[in-house]
């Protein structure tokens, strides 16, 4: 940004605009932020997880797509979804809604893994 102040008292005021390179740089950030994030929620549910044979916690997958800025955990055992909703099964280790209370206790972390990187992105 420049400023000129002209004997007559005006001023001229010049200034570059950046959005365009901030909005990316921003939505950069974010996305990177969501693979942080979902890779903190799967480690979180893993480690929530009912243990047998270790199986439902190998098959645990985190996923992002810095395009539509949405992230994902899955399971991928034929009986994960099972596990995970069935409240009366009982385990040594671990046990039901793995994912789900990982989620939810791990929200205000994942807010703050994708502002660290929105504002790392950003230069501040």
């Amino acid at each position: 940004m420049a400023f000129e102040i002209r004997g007559n008292g005006g001023i001229r005021v010049e200034t570059e605009w950046n959005g365009d390179r901030v909005d990316d740089a921003a939505r950069h950030g974010a996305a990177r932020g969501l693979g942080l994030g979902a890779e903190h929620v799967r480690g979180v549910s893993v480690d929530r997880a009912p243990l047998d044979t270790a199986a439902l916690r190998n098959s645990a997958t985190a996923s992002h797509d810095p395009d539509t800025l949405t992230a994902a955990v899955s399971y991928d055992t034929p009986y994960a979804a099972r596990q995970h909703e069935e409240l009366g099964y009982h385990h040594r280790t671990g046990g039901p809604k793995f994912l789900e209370s990982a989620l939810a206790s791990e929200r205000d972390t994942v807010a703050r893994l994708i502002q660290a990187q929105i504002r790392k992105a950003l230069g501040s």
